[in-house]
């Protein structure tokens, strides 16, 4: 008999911990790793490739979210995908536009009122992020500007729809595990007899 899937509110209070801590840190691991890549990767690239890199790097961002929507409404844990999506999807996100901010700052010195270093780049790119906006680091030229609009206006999606998606998929993921749990037949002791 196939093992049934059982939902986040059937675990054991020890065994929740150990899921959670779990997907916490596999979801620390994957942001990490993002960072680390970010810190390492070549990014002296010509203005096209910048282009490029914000284009791929948005779409990477699109079916990485669907894959994750998919991913969590076919979960035995729903709400536990759902965290992890967002802990992971974040760091991805500051990680592009870290990318595009860094390799601007490089190829037009000109477009930030400080030179653009990958460290730079991540922290402005949090600060636009987070809307803390500091105002030590600003965009000078149209492309930056342009550049930190679009990032702003992806925020909003990110924290808006994104998050509702997220949240949505969550909530058809347990009605999904609800109603497969309700359908489980009741397996009858041999030693029973069946009541009509």
């Amino acid at each position: 008999m196939a093992r049934a899937r059982r939902s986040y509110e059937d675990l054991s209070p020890s065994h929740a911990r150990r899921r959670k801590a779990a997907l916490l840190a596999r979801s620390a691991l994957v942001g990490a790793l993002l960072f680390v890549a970010y810190s390492l990767l070549p990014l002296n690239v010509s203005e096209t490739a910048g282009v490029a890199l914000l284009v791929g790097g948005l779409i990477v961002i699109g079916v990485v979210l669907a894959w994750q929507v998919r991913a969590i409404v076919d979960a035995p844990f729903p709400r536990l995908r759902g965290l992890q999506t967002l802990i992971t999807g974040i760091p991805l996100l500051l990680v592009v536009f870290a990318a595009v901010i860094y390799v601007t700052g490089q190829q037009q010195p000109d477009s930030f009122t400080e030179p653009m270093d990958k460290i730079g780049a991540l922290y402005f790119t949090v600060t636009v992020f987070s809307t803390v906006g500091f105002g030590d680091i600003t965009a000078k030229t149209d492309l930056a500007r342009t550049l930190v609009t679009i990032q702003m206006l992806f925020n909003l999606v990110v924290i808006g729809l994104a998050a509702k998606v997220v949240f949505g998929a969550v909530d058809v993921g347990q009605k999904k595990r609800s109603a497969e749990h309700r359908e489980e037949p009741e397996v009858q002791h041999p030693a029973e007899p069946a009541i009509d």
